[in-house]
């Protein structure tokens, strides 16, 4: 019985995770292997180019956006699909995302894929420098041909914020605003920035710095001890949390965590951010 459950406890330390929205390296590549699954790279083009996952598709988040009014807002809905379509992308297929190791573009990724309606998400743990390299997956430099497919957007309206939403529900009891900003950016500290002319945060919103949640190799904290800086922050999934940064890039990683690894089943994304909430000169600004 001894031996039983220390086998089973060395077993358990091995697996990296053990809960949804991160995928280990080595897992990763046996559902590629099979062709279960579709890697997408959201890095820059550049880097694309020079090396990436083998078989990756790339994604520009740019192209996610629309080209006017505030900053890395979405476009429609049927604008995206068709993009991730032309792409090779699917909602019903197995998802793998990955950027540079900060997290910040693969969890804007990560978001945009399930508010459009795909299922089964995942952030690669480690990225390629945490994670693919150490298990020696393969990489290219092969421009992949895309075989385009038709993305049929299931729009999940619980998963975002608009501005008017956030002003109709941020005093209730039952919802809570996360500014996942810098603490500089939190306290209006940081620097210029063209798209902020009134530094500072929307008023009652509690810091929570997304990188917090990010260990220096890329892979996500543990589910322990993301509990705990959430505790200390006073956040908890008795409410709805509505998430926002400077322009919600940052935002997506901390809805990874808390939806995938917390489990906090009322988690938005205020899509416009601070960015747009600051330059409407009528709303407030702590």
């Amino acid at each position: 019985m001894k031996r039983s459950l220390v086998l089973f406890i060395t077993l358990i330390a091995g697996v990296q995770f053990l809960f949804g929205g991160f995928i280990d390296a080595k897992e990763a590549a046996k559902l590629l292997k099979s062709g279960d699954a579709i890697i997408v790279s959201t890095r820059p083009a550049e880097d694309y180019a020079k090396k990436h996952i083998d078989g990756a598709v790339n994604v520009d988040l740019n192209a996610l956006y629309n080209p006017e009014g505030i900053k890395v807002m979405l476009k429609p809905a049927e604008e995206i699909a068709k993009y991730l379509g032309e792409k090779g992308i699917t909602p019903d297929k197995k998802i793998i995302v990955y950027d540079t190791g900060s997290n910040k573009a693969a969890g804007r990724l990560y978001w945009i894929l399930e508010y459009m309606g795909a299922k089964n998400v995942d952030i690669l743990n480690g990225h390629i420098t945490g994670g693919w390299a150490k298990a020696r997956g393969k990489m290219s430099a092969k421009i992949n041909k895309v075989e385009p497919v038709t993305f049929a957007p299931a729009v999940d309206g619980s998963k975002y914020a608009s501005m008017e939403y956030v002003k109709s529900n941020m005093k209730k009891d039952g919802v809570m605003l996360v500014d996942v900003r810098s603490s500089d950016e939190f306290n209006g500290k940081e620097k210029d920035d063209a798209n902020i002319t009134r530094k500072g945060h929307i008023p009652g919103a509690v810091n929570f710095v997304f990188d917090t949640v990010i260990n220096s190799d890329g892979t996500v904290k543990s589910k322990d001890d993301i509990a705990k800086l959430l505790q200390t922050a006073g956040i908890s999934g008795d409410k709805e949390i509505i998430l926002y940064c400077a322009s919600s890039v940052r935002a997506g990683i901390v809805y990874a965590v808390l939806t995938s690894v917390m489990d906090f089943k009322k988690v938005r994304v205020y899509d416009g951010a601070y960015y747009e909430w600051n330059a409407t000169k009528d709303n407030p600004v702590e």
